[in-house]
């Protein structure tokens, strides 16, 4: 199973574009941090991750100031030329 979900804030979001069929597509950068219990110890995580959103979730998300905070839910997939995961979110719940 491919799902992923992340309590983060958008960090970054780029212009709303549109897809070659027509598609709108918002290309973020979420930031994370919390504390996490790794081998018995406490960790403080951090992390950014590159994200995109489709559709209707795209408008939604290109409407939020930076800062938002909530629930991102989706999967992760590499783009066709890159070699890096990217976080495909299908739905959000504002903190």
């Amino acid at each position: 199973m491919n799902q992923l979900v992340l309590s983060a804030c958008i960090a970054e979001a780029n212009a709303l574009r549109y897809t070659p069929a027509g598609i709108p597509a918002l290309d973020l950068r979420l930031e994370h941090e919390s504390e996490a219990i790794e081998a018995g110890q406490p960790r403080q995580v951090k992390v950014a991750v590159k994200a995109v959103a489709l559709g209707a979730m795209a408008e939604t998300l290109g409407k939020r100031p930076i800062g938002s905070a909530g629930r991102f839910t989706g999967f992760l997939a590499n783009p066709r030329n890159g070699k890096y995961a990217v976080f495909h979110i299908q739905a959000f719940v504002q903190d």
